[in-house]
């Protein structure tokens, strides 16, 4: 007999999840472009309605009623169909637990979101990576990994940490390959950062079909990160299956007020895709003059940029120059990315200046 409780073994096998820092190795608070974070901050609507009393005495209300309601009217969607989390790492964790167990296999990309192997082991299922395609996601490739004990199939899209983006036709082919038994997952946590006309479709296939979850989160570009709000749309069996599993009372009052604000200000949300993307595609340009000195950018449909370090400069020596010039980037050696930097997309000023720093360092590696 033990001498003491013992977590089980598919608990043990868990490696905690590393936030991004905002602090340089000798403790000196450095500008955090490692945590993907809206850089205008949030809505001003968003703003006041967190400036207003709350009760904190009180419980929120359990069903998240109001903002469901807000949110099936800014996407058309059944409110009844909605489910709201402490962000939408929640709703992941308890998409694999209502559909997968011990024996089963939770399949994503290489390069994912690092929640979703947590989601996995978290449940007693068993973790499965299918191959890359030069750090997108690769259709064929996890169709070519379902099994029978496939349960349940994550896709971030855009994708995090590469900014990778699957089109419409690729998710429904996804969609279409997989046994109608498999949960597909679409975390659509930068969705927003897409432009008109780049809708990857999932939305709609949540709606149509009784495997499909959609996950969205109020943390990127509507600027509530310290709110922890999330949601997630599917058939009304998925919505139940979540319901029967999730926190009682766990999206806050304030963070239910915000949110609902939130998504009246539209206006913040076209004018902060706008700005991301503007300053995106000015940073990856930067990136693309360094080529001769071996630094690479994953194309990025998001609000970040990953870039790979190929030639003498290393993603170390790179995170330790813009550290010294005072930033904090997401340096991912955990998830197989020990050459690459996940930047997020900051100021115009900022952008520049990191581009120069890391010119600078190019130069003289």
């Amino acid at each position: 007999m033990a001498d003491k409780p013992e977590m089980k073994p598919w608990i043990e096998k868990i490696h905690a999840y590393v936030p991004g820092k905002s602090k340089g190795a000798d403790g000196r608070e450095l500008i955090k472009l490692s945590a993907n974070e809206n850089t205008l901050g949030c809505s001003e609507h968003a703003l006041a309605a967190l400036a207003e009393p709350t009760g904190p005495a009180r419980y929120p209300d359990p069903d998240s009623t109001a903002l469901r309601a807000k949110i099936g009217e800014v996407h058309g969607i059944d409110p009844a169909r909605i489910v709201c989390g402490t962000g939408s790492d929640e709703l992941l964790n308890l998409a694999a637990q209502a559909f997968a167990g011990p024996g089963d296999e939770v399949l994503y990309a290489r390069f994912s979101f690092v929640v979703y192997e947590i989601a996995a082991r978290r449940c007693g299922a068993t973790p499965v990576e299918a191959a890359d395609a030069d750090y997108a996601t690769d259709v064929d490739a996890l169709l070519g990994a379902v099994t029978d004990n496939t349960r349940v199939v994550f896709v971030a899209n855009p994708n995090n940490p590469t900014g990778s983006f699957l089109p419409r036709d690729e998710i429904g082919r996804l969609h279409a390959g997989l046994p109608a038994d498999v949960l597909l997952v679409v975390d659509q946590a930068y969705g927003e950062y897409l432009e008109a006309g780049e809708d990857d479709g999932g939305l709609a296939l949540a709606e149509a079909h009784q495997n499909v979850l959609v996950t969205r989160t109020f943390s990127k570009i509507y600027g509530l990160a310290g709110e922890r709000i999330g949601w997630a749309t599917g058939a009304p069996h998925l919505i139940d299956a979540l319901n029967r599993i999730r926190g009682p009372f766990n999206v806050t009052l304030s963070g239910q007020k915000a949110a609902i604000a939130g998504l009246g200000d539209q206006g913040f949300v076209a004018r902060s895709r706008k700005t991301n993307n503007r300053e995106l595609a000015r940073f990856a340009d930067a990136i693309a003059g360094m080529g001769n000195h071996g630094l690479r950018a994953v194309p990025s449909k998001a609000n970040f940029l990953l870039v790979l370090f190929e030639g003498r400069l290393t993603a170390e020596a790179a995170l330790a120059a813009l550290a010294q010039g005072g930033y904090a980037v997401r340096h991912l050696p955990g998830q197989g990315l020990p050459h690459g930097l996940r930047i997020t997309i900051g100021t115009p000023d900022q952008m520049d200046e990191i581009a120069e720093i890391l010119r600078t360092a190019a130069e003289a590696a």
